[in-house]
C-alpha cells in the first residue's frame, strides 16, 4: 500500500531548522565579537602587554638609552634596603590615604543626606555646582588653587588678612601646610562625585522605614545611624575602595602644586621621577609593581572584612 505524505513529520522539519538555528547563533557571537574587537585589542596591546612588558623590566637595570640587561630580584631588594625615599614618600602616601578617604567619605555623605530632598529650583543647581570639580581636569584645577593658595597675593590668604589674622598659613612654602593643602583640594574636587554615587544609594531607600522609625520615635540622629548607614553599606563598601584606590594613585596635584618637595611626594610621583627624570625604568617599574602590591592587599583584605556586609 503506497503512504500519502501530506506534509514533512515535525521531527524533520525540527532536524532541518537546527542547523539554521545554529548558523543564527554564530552570526550573532560573530557580530557581538566584531563589536567589543576594538576595546579587547585596545586593552591587550595598551593595558595587558604593557603591564606584563613593565613586570618584566621590573627585573632589569634600563635607562631607554640602553638594552636592558637582567639583574633578577635586585631592584626590589635595593627598594626595600638602600632607597632612603621609599619610607618616606610611602608614609606621604598613606598620609593622603588616612586624610582623604575618611574626609571624602563624611563631607560627600553629609552633601547627599542635604540635597536628597527636593527643593523646587534649587536641588539641582546645587547637585550640578557640587558635581562640576570632579569634571575639571586635576592640573587646572591644580594650577587654579596654586593661585588661590599663594602666601603673598592669593586671595584665601588675602580673605583670612581681612578677617584679622595676622600671619596666615604659608599654604605651599612651609612642611607643616603643604601636604594638608593638596589634601584640601583633592576633597573639594573629589567630594561632588561620590556624593552623586551616595545619592543614587539613598535614594533605593524605602521610605517607609523612615516613617515607621518616625512613628517609633525615632529621631534624626536614630534615623541615620540605624537606617541610612546600614543600607547604604553597598555602596559605602565600593566608594571606600574607589577612594583608596584614588588616593594610592595621587599624582597630578602633587606635581603641580609643590613637584614633590616640602615632603609632599607621592610613591606615585616617585615612580614618575624614577622613569622619566632619572630614566631609570627597571626601578620604576619595580616600584610601581610594590605599589600595585600594597593596593591589591588593602582591596583583597577590604574584600574578605566586608563581605557579609555587602551580601
Amino acid at each position: 500500500m503506497q503512504q500519502v505524505h501530506g506534509g514533512a513529520s515535525p521531527r524533520a522539519k525540527a532536524r532541518r531548522s537546527r542547523p539554521q538555528r545554529l548558523t543564527l547563533k554564530k552570526q550573532e557571537a560573530l557580530t557581538g565579537w566584531l563589536f567589543v574587537s576594538p576595546v579587547m585589542i585596545g586593552f591587550l596591546v595598551f593595558t595587558a602587554f604593557s603591564m606584563l612588558y613593565s613586570l618584566y623590566i621590573s627585573f632589569t637595570d634600563w635607562n631607554i638609552l640602553s638594552d636592558p640587561h637582567m639583574v633578577g630580584w635586585q631592584n626590589y631588594i635595593n627598594l626595600f634596603t638602600r632607597d632612603v625615599f621609599f619610607g618616606e614618600y610611602l608614609w606621604n602616601t598613606i598620609y593622603y590615604v588616612l586624610l582623604l578617604v575618611p574626609s571624602v567619605l563624611v563631607i560627600s555623605l553629609f552633601f547627599a543626606i542635604l540635597l536628597n530632598k527636593t527643593v523646587k529650583g534649587l536641588t539641582s543647581f546645587y547637585r550640578a555646582s557640587l558635581f562640576l570639580p570632579c569634571v575639571i581636569s586635576t592640573v587646572a584645577i591644580a594650577l587654579v588653587w596654586k593661585w588661590l593658595l599663594n602666601s603673598q597675593s592669593g586671595t584665601i590668604n588675602g580673605i583670612l588678612r581681612m578677617l584679622g589674622v595676622d600671619n596666615p598659613p604659608m599654604w605651599l612654602l612651609d612642611t607643616k601646610w603643604a601636604k594638608f593643602s593638596i589634601v584640601l583640594v583633592r576633597i573639594w574636587q573629589m567630594s561632588g562625585y561620590y556624593m552623586v554615587m551616595f545619592l543614587t544609594g539613598l535614594q533605593t531607600i524605602p521610605s517607609s522605614l523612615y516613617e515607621a522609625a518616625r512613628v517609633d520615635g525615632a529621631n534624626r540622629f536614630q534615623q541615620l545611624t540605624r537606617i541610612t548607614i546600614p543600607m547604604l553599606s553597598p555602596t559605602t563598601f565600593a566608594i571606600v575602595i574607589l577612594l583608596v584606590l584614588e588616593a594610592f594613585n595621587i599624582f597630578e596635584a602633587v606635581m603641580i602644586m609643590t613637584e614633590g618637595s616640602l615632603g609632599t611626594s607621592s610613591l606615585m610621583y616617585y615612580v614618575y621621577r624614577l622613569a622619566f627624570s632619572s630614566y631609570r625604568m627597571g626601578y620604576a617599574s619595580a616600584l610601581a609593581w610594590v605599589l600595585f602590591l600594597i593596593i591589591l592587599l588593602f582591596t583583597v583584605a577590604r574584600f574578605l572584612l566586608k563581605k557579609d556586609e555587602v551580601m
